[in-house]
């Protein structure tokens, strides 16, 4: 087992003492940097980079050479679970993702087969293992999957979509088709998460990304019950260590005492819940991360450190705090003002932690 020169991540998460807060940026290894969009273009497309265990570990690697970050996280994407599963999984230039068959009725539901993870996941748990390699104890790998809810929208509408027509209609009525695939989801990311946290990742992230879609009542029947599902069945111990799970459901900030007794460790928050708010709202139940608006990487360097101290005295002292943004960063930031923002973390936070 390698040794982890940098720890402060994993210490947060599970609440122990920190000499500052640590940071990472959902999305740091992106478009917004120049080397990676070098390096995208080398492997010819999305799909070729993810696949591609040498070029996933170079782009993952990316934004650590620049910023004093505390973590990195696997470069994949959410939808390689519902490709494995056989839906066939495509990117149209300029559209984004998009799906060759469709989630509709009880009878597409045979569509679906369950992958083995180090067969048509394989290329997943390669990389993991030549990142884990690579940063030979630098910081912590992040594993991460798509929530069940989320993935299940893709799946329905075939791709991307503002409305979620079909799979809200599918809620309301085909009930029970709905909770058919997404117990199957479920079942399936506990597996992939598993074999990530087998291959190397020492913290796995559930993204939520469509769960704040959702109304009261259908996002605890139809989200956070299979997400809590899944964080029941996680490996939560590996080479000696705890591994942490966090849960990030962006728009989420309504649901965060449910949340936090699904058994993760960390709640992700994005911009519009206050920290100040959500640390009274959980106690000393959870780990909190975020969460400044992706948007004010676009101010200047000033305006970006004045937001930082914000936030830092939202949390307030003690340890319990990941800094990152409420959601990806865009890809239009200039990379010296996501420089700015970690500096200013890096620089601020200590004051927070005597």
């Amino acid at each position: 087992m390698t040794e982890l020169k940098n720890d402060r991540f994993l210490k947060a998460l599970l609440k122990q003492p920190v000499d500052r807060t640590p940071i990472w940026m959902m999305r740091q290894a992106g478009r917004y940097l120049p080397e990676y969009r070098a390096t995208r273009a080398q492997a010819g497309d999305f799909l070729s980079l993810c696949k591609n265990a040498d070029l996933a570990c170079e782009v993952t690697i990316q934004p650590l050479d620049r910023y004093p970050l505390d973590a990195a996280i696997l470069f994949s994407d959410i939808l390689t679970v519902p490709d494995a599963m056989g839906l066939g999984l495509y990117f149209e230039e300029g559209e984004g993702p998009k799906f060759k068959q469709t989630i509709r009725s009880e009878k597409d539901l045979d569509l679906l087969s369950t992958p083995k993870m180090e067969d048509e996941l394989g290329y997943v748990m390669n990389a993991v293992r030549t990142i884990r390699r690579e940063l030979n104890g630098r910081v912590p790998l992040i594993g991460f999957t798509g929530s069940p809810w989320t993935l299940a929208t893709y799946m329905i509408e075939g791709g991307s979509s503002k409305e979620f027509r079909h799979a809200k209609a599918m809620i309301y009525n085909q009930p029970d088709v709905m909770h058919e695939l997404l117990n199957r989801l479920a079942l399936v990311v506990t597996d992939y998460l598993n074999a990530q946290i087998e291959a190397g990742a020492q913290a796995v992230q559930i993204f939520d990304s469509w769960g704040g879609a959702l109304s009261h009542a259908a996002y605890l029947e139809f989200s956070l019950k299979y997400m809590q599902q899944i964080i029941g069945g996680l490996k939560r111990e590996h080479d000696g260590r705890q591994v942490p799970v966090i849960l990030f459901t962006k728009g989420g900030g309504q649901w965060l005492e449910p949340m936090a007794e699904s058994g993760a460790d960390a709640l992700g928050l994005d911009w519009t819940t206050s920290l100040t708010d959500a640390r009274r709202r959980v106690g000393n139940k959870v780990a909190l991360q975020g969460n400044m608006d992706p948007s004010v990487l676009y101010a200047s360097p000033d305006r970006i450190r004045d937001e930082v101290e914000r936030i830092l005295s939202e949390y307030g002292q003690g340890t319990g705090h990941v800094f990152n943004l409420g959601h990806g960063i865009h890809q239009f930031v200039d990379p010296a003002n996501a420089g700015a923002f970690v500096e200013a973390v890096v620089e601020l936070s200590p004051k927070y932690h005597r």
